[in-house]
């Protein structure tokens, strides 16, 4: 036998992976609690797919979608696997610039994905993200201090008692704020919060003809309302805090309130790190009377740029990631509580599940509750509950999220804010061509 004859016979025994290099995926993600936990869990992946290796680039939220929106925008073809919110979902679809996920594989159940969750990652039929966990927002609370300050907590509690908690529940000589709430700058960060709880108020971004609407009362008593309240009874440096920095504070005792996202609910519980995690309770966003509270509507999802040249391999890793195996592979490490919630209507249906996770109907009720379409008091011209969904929010919201964290840390006035928000919103919408 010559030698030509002999590797190709081994080659064809031991197959061309023994020869190969295995393909490697590049994927961007968020610095958040269950993306950091999957990189951790990866290696059942790997297992069953030894010809593909994963490298990973961890960002914090802002910096991430600064960089994927460049990257993709740009064709740059950095990553092959990317983690992007519900807003940059239909707007990068329609640009052509993500590959629609029609190969999840036979057992992936795409009819399973909450409804909630799934039409924000829908266009034309077709998926074009996967949720790799949902969320909607509510109060986590310690139930030892507001006992202690005298009150009950309401499951659907309104600003005014939240305002009252908040004041009654601050020590600050024992190190504790009554409540802590985002004041980080960017679209994502304050602005998603401030934004949630301004149709509380009747705000809205824009009236029906794009006109913006930060000269309006409604957004005065919001911003009046948050920077008071945080003054009497945040933390210091608040205008610093998101929503990692939030949930730290938590977790070391220092918060008596917090209003965020749900899918927090489970490390503040989790005793592994949260030293008041026997102490929590959860009621619902607050209200102010009007009929709508500030419940947002998000899920952090997996997408593939139409620019990747490893679209199979992607897709195989996104279907396994966002998976009901993956979901099993968490709850067998980490228990049932701490699986990436707010993505399958399975998981609300698991006993196992509802018996571990005390916020998990809350959760699924703030995420149903949830209107994109009709997210506040008045009418608008957009969807979206935190965010508005038009490409030029992503700058706008991140100027105004600027103006918003320096009222906060006192460098302006609430007025000065709100008048330099009405006009560099004007201005932007005017460039835009919404204004007529």
């Amino acid at each position: 036998m010559n030698l030509k004859t002999f590797l190709l016979g081994t080659c064809s025994a031991i197959g061309i992976a023994g020869f190969a290099q295995a393909e490697t995926l590049t994927i961007a993600t968020v610095n958040n609690g269950d993306m950091v936990r999957m990189q951790t869990l990866t290696d059942d992946f790997t297992k069953a797919n030894p010809d593909i290796q994963l490298e990973w680039v961890t960002l914090e939220e802002n910096v991430l979608r600064e960089r994927v929106t460049t990257d993709i925008a740009t064709k740059g073809g950095q990553y092959d696997v990317l983690t992007i919110g519900t807003y940059e979902v239909p707007i990068w679809a329609k640009q052509g610039w993500l590959l629609p996920l029609d190969k999840l594989g036979t057992d992936y159940d795409v009819d399973d994905l909450l409804p909630a969750i799934r039409s924000g990652l829908t266009m034309d039929d077709k998926l074009y993200a996967a949720p790799f966990y949902g969320e909607s927002s509510m109060v986590m609370y310690r139930k030892d201090l507001i006992e202690k300050a005298g009150l009950t907590m309401p499951d659907a509690p309104t600003w005014e008692f939240i305002g009252e908690a908040a004041r009654k529940m601050t020590d600050r000589a024992a190190g504790i704020n009554g409540i802590c709430l985002r004041g980080k700058a960017g679209w994502g960060e304050n602005m998603a919060f401030l934004t949630a709880t301004s149709n509380a108020f009747g705000a809205r971004w824009f009236d029906e003809n794009w006109k913006p609407q930060f000269d309006q009362p409604e957004w005065k008593a919001t911003l009046d309302m948050y920077v008071k309240l945080m003054n009497d009874a945040g933390p210091q440096g608040a205008s610093s805090n998101g929503f990692n920095e939030n949930l730290a504070l938590f977790q070391q005792g220092k918060c008596g309130m917090w209003i965020d996202a749900t899918v927090a609910a489970s490390f503040v519980t989790n005793p592994k790190d949260s030293t008041v995690a026997d102490k929590v309770g959860f009621a619902l966003a607050p209200d102010t009377g009007l009929g709508k509270r500030g419940n947002w509507l998000w899920a952090w999802n997996l997408a593939i740029p139409a620019g990747t040249q490893k679209a199979e391999a992607a897709e195989k890793f996104v279907s396994w990631a966002t998976s009901k195996h993956y979901l099993d592979i968490v709850a067998a490490k980490e228990g049932w509580a701490n699986v990436p919630p707010g993505t399958r209507t399975s998981l609300y249906n698991n006993p196992e599940y509802q018996k571990a996770a005390p916020f998990a109907k809350m959760t699924l009720e703030s995420i149903n509750a949830a209107d994109p379409k009709n997210p506040s008091v008045k009418p608008v011209p957009y969807v979206g509950v935190q965010f508005v969904a038009i490409p030029e929010f992503q700058g706008l919201g991140t100027t105004v999220g600027q103006l918003f964290s320096a009222a906060l840390a006192g460098q302006m006035t609430v007025d000065d804010a709100l008048a330099q928000a009405q006009q560099v919103t004007t201005r932007e919408m005017t460039r835009g061509g919404y204004i007529k």
